[in-house]
């Protein structure tokens, strides 16, 4: 059936796995790293700040803020799109049964922010602060990946409460991103964007909605949106979660599913891997001092953050939740399988890269910080890693086990007859 598919089918498919994702983030990441710390970095930092665009339109970015504010709308529409079905019709559509992800998420950011700041200030680097929000952030795609390679055989429940937590975690990231990161508002370009979102909302309902009409209306709404000063990614945002969630009359499918479809094999394999590219070229061994890149006090706080504060927001804040409340993990989940969730959700990659971006303007700063964020992203999925691979031997080990006892009902016997 799969061999049975066009080539281009098989490559949107291919493109749109989680692991496919994971794969090219790594790459794109590791080439930046490599080539940044090349001799040829001068070309690599060229490459970065060579400007494009209508000057007229105040369009003349670098390619590095190209794949920042433009390509990276792609990612924040494909996550738009996931944030309205869950809402309508996935696991956010009842409060429920979503709370405890929903609460996880908001200890996983809590905890970060305070050990970031904390550490901050016990170095007094008082100029590291405005950075709080970088540890903050979870890499759905990243994670998710993590997750598909080294727990297969572990409960479905653990998924979902990864990717309800992943989810929720965008859309506070967006909020921060929306609210702390918008130095000042223009408020025609921001009433013009989003009269023009509403127009998109009420085409992409229509039955004779094409690419070919909603494409250049989304165009507008992000250049508006960006000489508006809100980060020009929050259109894509707001564009995703205005497509329509149930199937509407006379259709199969939600738009959502058919957007999402549409729009992930380009987030996943252009925008996402171009973005880490131009992101995580950190230099530090053609640096003057290395040391004072790796030895910043924003290092700590970010990698404290991401691998210890990430782990400890998520389990402290279930435990909590599960003890002192009727909610409950979903079923065949407990505490202990929420350690390496919890270890995942420190990978911050993406979303903590650009924040970083939005934070600091000076090099210094912004090289520790992007140096701090794959450091804690590989030590998070690093740790995930090992420990998604010893539960899940542990589960197929229970599986055989239990499918070799005489009773199901009984206990399970060994090889030696005995229980």
């Amino acid at each position: 059936m799969y061999d049975a598919l066009p080539r281009r089918a098989r490559l949107r498919r291919w493109l749109s796995r989680e692991t496919t994702s994971g794969a090219l983030l790594l790459t794109a990441a590791a080439l930046a790293l490599i080539w940044a710390n090349s001799p040829f970095a001068d070309a690599y930092t060229a490459l970065s700040e060579f400007t494009i665009g209508p000057e007229a339109l105040h369009l003349d970015l670098s390619l590095s803020h190209w794949a920042a504010d433009g390509l990276l709308a792609l990612f924040f529409f494909v996550v738009g799109v996931e944030l309205k079905h869950e809402f309508v019709a996935g696991s956010l559509r009842r409060p429920r049964e979503a709370a405890v992800p929903v609460l996880a998420a908001v200890g996983g950011m809590l905890v970060p922010a305070v050990i970031f700041v904390a550490v901050a200030l016990a170095f007094g680097d008082t100029e590291a602060l405005r950075g709080w929000a970088i540890p903050t952030a979870t890499d759905i795609a990243f994670a998710l990946a993590v997750l598909a390679i080294f727990g297969r055989g572990l409960p479905p429940g653990l998924r979902t409460f990864l990717l309800t937590l992943a989810v929720v975690d965008d859309l506070l990231a967006i909020i921060v991103i929306a609210v702390f990161y918008t130095a000042t508002i223009q408020l025609v370009p921001l009433v013009i964007a989003l009269a023009g979102v509403a127009v998109y909302a009420v085409l992409v309902r229509r039955r004779w909605a094409r690419w070919w009409l909603l494409l250049p209306l989304a165009l507008l709404v992000w250049g508006f949106l960006h000489a508006s000063g809100v980060h020009a990614t929050i259109a894509g945002v707001l564009l995703g979660f205005a497509v329509p969630a149930r199937p509407l009359a006379g259709e199969s499918i939600a738009r959502t599913d058919t957007y999402d479809d549409l729009v992930r094999p380009f987030s996943a394999g252009i925008a996402l891997p171009v973005f880490a590219f131009f992101a995580a070229g950190v230099t530090v061994v053609g640096a003057g001092d290395p040391l004072a890149v790796v030895a910043q006090p924003v290092v700590a706080a970010i990698v404290g953050g991401l691998v210890v504060g990430k782990a400890i927001g998520v389990l402290a804040t279930t435990a909590l939740v599960t003890r002192v409340t009727r909610l409950r993990l979903p079923e065949g989940v407990a505490l202990r399988d929420l350690l390496p969730i919890g270890l995942l959700c420190g990978i911050g990659f993406t979303v903590s890269l650009l924040i970083t971006g939005l934070s600091f303007d000076d090099g210094v700063h912004t090289d520790g910080a992007r140096f701090a964020v794959l450091l804690g992203t590989l030590l998070s999925a690093l740790g995930a890693a090992v420990l998604l691979s010893r539960n899940a031997a542990r589960a197929r080990r229970e599986a055989v086990a239990a499918a070799d006892g005489i009773d199901g009902d009984g206990p399970a016997l060994g090889f030696d007859g005995r229980p």
